[in-house]
């Protein structure tokens, strides 16, 4: 929990109130971590690979202008933030147009980990039932289940997260943040300021933040957990493992969890 005093003039007099935060974007400790972990030559590549699945089959679905494609614009800009080289997102457009897109699906799994924490999984895959009994063999090794479709997607909710950074003084752009128009809530994070806005609405608050001097680090659509949950020492790094062993398999697009 953090406070911030606020003193700040209005037209007509001198307001003064205080903002309290705690934790309120209730975004997962998993995401902070995942930002944070140095990233190899091994890593990078299949954070490469999975990219471009993820921008093929957004171009094969709305289509190769980025401007006009609200999901590949993301899945673009993510690659960007990766440094990955402009000719991997040209090949992967390009593929977008050709067999390979045909070939590639869009799959959810909902399961439970260690302590009861709830975990979503978003994969583009070529195989459905291969990458369904990987993932499964996934879980069971973290002393995890995978569940029904519907047995944990209910205790999440989409929104756009854009990550800030604190500049000079993170009080004084929390203060600045609060005044554009969009932004829902924020917390800060140890690598930056988290701000919570409506889907829809990432790439227009993101564009306000940067007009208004800020820097933004990153920006993309999640999944927040609706009621976060804390677990013990023993059990979060049991469910951390598990999390971690999901998102490093090779069709793995995202991974989300209820841990606050």
């Amino acid at each position: 929990m953090f406070l911030i005093h606020i003193v700040k003039w209005n037209k007509w007099k001198l307001v003064t109130f205080t903002l309290y935060n705690t934790n309120m974007s209730g975004h997962s400790k998993w995401s902070t971590i995942k930002r944070q972990k140095g990233v190899n030559d091994a890593k990078k590549g299949l954070i490469f690979s999975k990219l471009a699945r993820a921008i093929t089959l957004a171009a094969k679905q709305g289509g190769i202008d980025p401007d006009a494609n609200f999901k590949l614009r993301l899945i673009v800009d993510k690659g960007r933030e990766a440094n990955m080289p402009k000719e991997n997102i040209d090949r992967a457009l390009r593929a977008a147009m050709g067999k390979l897109a045909g070939e590639l699906y869009e799959v959810t799994y909902e399961g439970y980990g260690p302590g009861g924490v709830a975990i979503l999984v978003e994969a583009t895959t070529d195989n459905k039932n291969r990458t369904a009994q990987e993932i499964k063999n996934i879980f069971e090794k973290g002393e995890g289940s995978l569940g029904t479709p519907g047995s944990v997607s209910y205790q999440f909710e989409p929104k756009g997260l854009i990550l800030v950074n604190k500049g000079t003084s993170a009080d004084e752009t929390m203060l600045a943040l609060m005044e554009i128009e969009g932004v829902e809530n924020m917390d800060e994070a140890e690598d930056g300021i988290e701000v919570m806005v409506r889907p829809n609405e990432v790439f227009l608050t993101k564009e306000k933040i940067e007009q208004a001097g800020m820097q933004v680090a990153s920006a993309e659509v999640t999944m927040r957990p609706r009621t976060p949950i804390s677990l013990s020492e023993d059990k979060e790094n049991k469910a951390l493992k598990l999390i971690e062993n999901l998102d490093d398999q090779e069709d793995v697009q995202k991974v989300y969890v209820n841990i606050t």
